[in-house]
Parts: C-alpha cells; sequence; structure tokens
C-alpha cells in the first residue's frame, strides 16, 4: 500500500495529468510502464501547496495504433499501482472487455514480478 494517491486531471493533447498527494517532505519517485517497458519523459513537479505534485504522462506516438494499450503509474519504491489509463483505437467495439482484461494482464504482470522479487529477498541461507 502506498502513501501516495493519484487522481487525474485530464487528458489533453496526448499527455495525461494528474495530481499526487502524499507525505511532505523528499519526492517520490514514480514509474510508468507501457507493455512491461518504462515510459520516457514522464514529469513530477512540486506544486505550492506541501505534500503536492503536477504529473505528466505523455503518450508516445508509437502507443497510438489499433488495438488496447494500457498505462500504468506506480510509486517505484514500493511498487504500489498509484493508477491506470487505457488507449482504445481502430474498430469501434461493443464493449469494454479488452480495455479491462489489458488492464488486467497488466496488473497480474506487476504482481508476479513483485512476488518474484519478494522470494528472492525472503529467500533465506539454506539448513545444511
Amino acid at each position: 500500500m502506498s502513501d501516495y494517491t493519484l487522481t487525474k486531471t485530464h487528458f489533453r493533447e496526448g499527455v495525461w495529468h494528474g495530481l499526487l498527494s502524499g507525505p511532505a517532505g523528499s519526492q517520490p519517485e514514480i514509474a510508468v510502464t507501457l507493455d512491461d517497458a518504462p515510459l520516457r519523459g514522464v514529469k513530477l513537479t512540486e506544486m505550492d501547496a506541501r505534500g503536492q505534485w503536477a504529473l505528466e504522462v505523455p503518450v508516445p506516438l508509437e502507443a497510438v495504433g489499433d488495438g488496447v494499450r494500457t498505462f500504468l503509474i506506480t510509486e517505484a519504491a514500493s511498487g504500489a499501482l498509484l493508477e491506470s489509463f487505457t488507449l482504445i483505437a481502430g474498430e469501434p467495439m461493443g464493449e469494454d472487455i479488452r480495455a479491462e482484461m489489458s488492464l488486467l494482464r497488466a496488473e497480474l504482470d506487476m504482481l508476479k514480478r513483485a512476488f518474484r522479487r519478494h522470494c528472492l529477498e525472503t529467500e533465506g541461507p539454506t539448513a545444511g
């Protein structure tokens, strides 16, 4: 669980904007991934109010095309999911099931990585 809360403010001209709130002090590290790869160009700017930061996530041109693309925004230190957003392009769909499946896959991949990391960290010396 994270000490931070991320709220979407708007999505305009290919940039997702959000407000990150949390404990005042050092600026948190935020990671944004698409298809398990880190996104470049993410900006986190401290606001006038203590404990608040403006987050800007630019959508890369290569992410725009047919299909469903899910972006995951996490707190880098803990790996906690703060927010996600999905782009859907191409043929019109009757339901959002592909978007939901994409989000579930992305979250499952994140959980698998966290579980593997936990297993490696808690693996102690073997008795012999």
